[in-house]
């Protein structure tokens, strides 16, 4: 008798597709935030940097219930989504947005700390020769701080990809539509005789992360090659 069930392969591809899209929607934000952060002094730079790490410190199921108020059928903005053809609640974008919102801080804090590790005297430098604030981000900034943009995306899609308390009680465990890797392994874990069951999708959620880190190494030691070539 195969170790896994017929959800389990829907399982980790869902939650592929979520790690990928909460990455790749969080990053231009984390970017624009980190960026703010490190360069900026204005009022309530304080409050944003609260707000950017609170995730960190509530409860998973606390940002789950407060995604759920917000975004749910019967929230504010979960209300005119739905108008629109956007649901959230009990639908996989749900869960790519609280997969997003619980990876964000970890998203935005190597990318501010490469940002602030460029030397300012470069970003004058640029400024003095005519380049505007745009130019100066995409061909100085950007570049500088790839590493962290890197560290940031893996961490991000890692966290994403283990996400639990926030997306179990935002969108529930749906099979085949909210139903997420380490969902499936609680209620593995839940269910007498699937330990085994419970290890094999263990093991593939640790491939996966481990696969997702040596990638990002691959991508900086190249990016550092086109550094040092270009």
């Amino acid at each position: 008798m195969s170790l896994l069930q017929g959800d389990d392969l829907a399982a980790v591809l869902l939650s592929l597709k979520v790690a990928a899209v909460a990455t790749v929607v969080g990053l231009p934000l984390a970017l624009a935030v980190a960026y703010a952060l490190a360069r900026w002094r204005f009022p309530g730079r304080a409050l944003l940097d609260a707000a950017t790490h609170l995730p960190l410190v509530l409860p998973p199921v606390a940002t789950g219930y407060a995604l759920l108020l917000l975004f749910g059928r019967s929230g504010v903005i979960g209300r005119l989504l739905e108008k629109i053809g956007l649901p959230l609640a009990f639908h996989w974008t749900g869960a790519a947005l609280a997969a997003a919102v619980m990876a964000f801080p970890l998203i935005v804090r190597p990318i501010r700390l490469s940002i602030e590790a460029i030397d300012r005297e470069v970003d004058e430098a640029a400024r003095t020769l005519g380049a505007g604030p745009i130019v100066r981000f995409l061909r100085i900034t950007a570049p500088l701080a790839s590493p962290g943009l890197a560290a940031g995306a893996v961490l991000g899609f890692a966290k994403a990809l283990g996400e639990f308390g926030a997306t179990i009680t935002f969108v529930g465990a749906i099979p085949h539509e909210t139903l997420t890797l380490p969902t499936d392994i609680y209620q593995a874990t839940q269910s007498p005789g699937s330990e085994s069951r419970a290890l094999v999708l263990c093991v593939i959620a640790a491939v996966i992360a481990v696969s997702a880190v040596l990638g990002a190494d691959a991508v900086q030691q190249r990016l550092a090659r086109w550094r040092e070539h270009g």
